[in-house]
């Protein structure tokens, strides 16, 4: 039996609250996020699609900047900490949950010193 396992897991575990997608959408289009009603395939064919909690809701010229750009926000506690981020470069998708019931657990980000 996997009991060890169990227990560490219902230890460390939480389920998120959730929060409203509105201001991460607002936040997106703040740092060049274009509109899915607004975007033209053929002018951007490699663009990046942004998703929020499952619904697309824009693209992105320059994904790797602004994953780093949600990221630096997040750590800096502007963005709730239950945010979860995920990029996906093969599909070109980046997606961003907020929603409520998601099992979260901790996860520790180290900076070396030089």
């Amino acid at each position: 039996q996997a009991c060890g396992l169990v227990k560490n897991l219902s230890l460390m575990c939480y389920v998120s609250v959730g929060s409203p997608s509105e201001p991460l959408i607002e936040f997106m289009i703040n740092r060049g996020m274009e509109v899915v009603e607004e975007y033209e395939p053929l002018r951007y064919p490699h663009a990046t699609k942004i998703f929020v909690n499952g619904v697309w809701v824009g693209v992105h010229q320059d994904p790797k900047h602004l994953v780093n750009q949600v990221l630096d926000t997040r750590r800096k506690s502007y963005l709730q900490y239950e945010v979860s981020l995920i990029r996906e470069i093969r599909d070109q998708e980046f997606k961003i949950f907020s929603d409520a019931g998601r099992v979260m657990r901790p996860v520790f980000t180290v900076q070396q010193e030089d």
